[in-house]
């Protein structure tokens, strides 16, 4: 073979070998990832509610059976799960009436099976916003 000819395949070779790496390095990019965290307030809708705040980070958490969404960091600490510290709570306020009682979950002025029926619905789930039993 004429090594012209062999010089101008060596030549070709190389640009198809360079512009295959180039192509698979990309060259410069970024992968960046932002999230503005629209909305404020609560939508709700039967049993459900969900609460936004612009401005809070995706730390998220989601679920499948029986529902479960929570995401961000609001101020006040950790998650918080009606659990046995909140039900010691309840029973602290057991049987007695009065308006603002924290464990009048109804909200009629006494705490009996009404309440306690309604603290067994929200067991171990989030605690609802403003949670008297913290």
């Amino acid at each position: 073979m004429n090594t012209r000819i062999m010089r101008w395949l060596l030549l070709l070779f190389a640009l198809v070998v360079v512009s295959s790496a180039l192509a698979q390095s990309g060259g410069d990019y970024e992968l960046s990832w932002t999230t503005i965290d629209g909305g404020g307030g609560m939508s709700r809708g039967g049993a459900y509610s969900l609460t936004g705040t612009i401005g809070q980070p995706d730390a998220a958490w989601s679920s499948g059976g029986d529902y479960e969404l929570l995401g961000g960091f609001w101020t006040g600490g950790p998650l918080c799960f009606v659990d046995f510290h909140h039900y010691a709570r309840f029973a602290e306020w057991w049987r007695d009436s009065g308006p603002g009682l924290p464990a009048d979950l109804d909200g009629d002025s006494d705490v009996d099976f009404d309440d306690l029926r309604e603290f067994a619905d929200l067991w171990l789930r989030c605690c609802p916003v403003g949670w008297q039993l913290k």
